[in-house]
């Protein structure tokens, strides 16, 4: 009998041993991708500002940019600028700074904003001690969904959103898959696969659930600086 259970026990091992490495075998490779270091992209990375030009970007209106780029940041001016590239699924890195001489309050402080597809917008604005509607707040997928935390840093310092995006998919028979956000303000999980039901935001470029579409910056009248800008497409 001990004999017995022993060759049993082996034939059990044996078993889960080959269909441990079948399920294994079923996963391909990962590729390699080399990471940035602090805040630096990722060797798979679509670099979109890096402090030196805005030739990734348009005017909202059409042609050349009218923001002013200096000492490695871009300042908002003349209107709203949107990626030539069309994106679907992305990872997103960003870095912003408010005006550091704080003036007006709520929406009138330090307002601009990021537009997924021209259409879905995580707000920016001055939310250090300065008081407006939840969901119309820093890091806030606006007018949709307030963020779960103010981790917004003084007027005048950098500050990251790190955003991995899925658009709404469309579908033959005209209803409307959502998609999601998910949102890191300085690190801080602020966002958490929020849905994106296909709806656009206030001030969107653009309208109706798309494949793909241009990330866009808002110009709202305010001098907030951007840099360091890149992208990971996901599909």
């Amino acid at each position: 009998m001990k004999n017995t259970t022993s060759l049993l026990r082996q034939l059990l091992l044996s078993s889960g041993l080959t269909l441990g490495m079948s399920l294994f075998a079923a996963d391909p490779e990962p590729r390699v991708v080399t990471p940035g270091t602090a805040g630096a992209p990722p060797s798979d990375a679509i670099v979109l500002f890096d402090g030196h030009d805005l030739s990734a970007w348009k005017s909202e209106g059409g042609g050349e940019p009218k923001w002013k780029v200096a000492n490695g940041y871009a300042e908002v001016s003349g209107g709203g600028i949107l990626t030539k590239q069309q994106f679907g699924a992305i990872q997103l890195h960003i870095e912003w700074a408010s005006p550091a001489e704080v003036k007006g309050e709520g929406q009138g402080r330090g307002n601009s904003g990021v537009y997924f597809q021209g259409r879905y917008e995580i707000q920016v604005l001055d939310s250090y001690q300065n008081k407006t509607y939840p969901n119309g707040q820093a890091s806030a997928f606006y007018l949709h969904s307030a963020p779960l935390v103010n981790a917004c840093r003084k007027p005048g310092e950098w500050q990251t959103y790190d955003i991995v995006f899925h658009p709404p998919k469309p579908g033959a028979d005209g209803k409307v898959a959502a998609g999601s956000f998910t949102v890191l303000h300085n690190g801080v999980l602020v966002q958490d696969h929020v849905p994106v039901t296909g709806d656009a935001t206030v001030a969107a470029k653009f309208s109706g659930a798309t494949p793909t579409g241009p990330l866009m910056l808002q110009d709202h009248g305010n001098p907030v600086h951007y840099r360091n800008i890149w992208v990971r497409p996901l599909e």
